[in-house]
């Protein structure tokens, strides 16, 4: 079972009361089927370590990547991940669909 959205947001204060830079992921849209629903989410370190979940295979290491950009710029991004049902599974999602996630440095 994944953390719940309170013990990801309790995971990112503690981290960031540690001096840790810290980004936020939020799904924030999905068209057709996605693993997870719209706000969902998911925290990252500077250090690459993670709770929660966003998505799930080559999605959720691409967020993480992206995050840890984000977090040296500060600069925030929207992220879409999308593939027809056939070639799904290759990137991560459990069928055709698409998902926006939106990508903030926790200050």
């Amino acid at each position: 079972m994944l953390d719940s959205n309170e013990d990801i947001l309790k995971a990112a204060e503690a981290w960031k009361s540690a001096g840790r830079g810290v980004a936020l992921a939020t799904v924030v849209e999905t068209w057709g089927s996605a693993p997870r629903p719209a706000g969902s989410n998911l925290v990252i370190n500077d250090d690459g370590s993670f709770l929660g979940s966003v998505s799930g295979g080559c999605v959720e290491g691409a967020v993480v990547t992206e995050a840890l950009d984000v977090i040296e710029s500060g600069a925030p991004k929207l992220l879409e991940f999308g593939v027809a049902d056939e070639t799904a599974w290759k990137v991560g999602l459990s069928c055709g669909g698409t998902i926006r996630v939106f990508v903030e440095k926790v200050s």
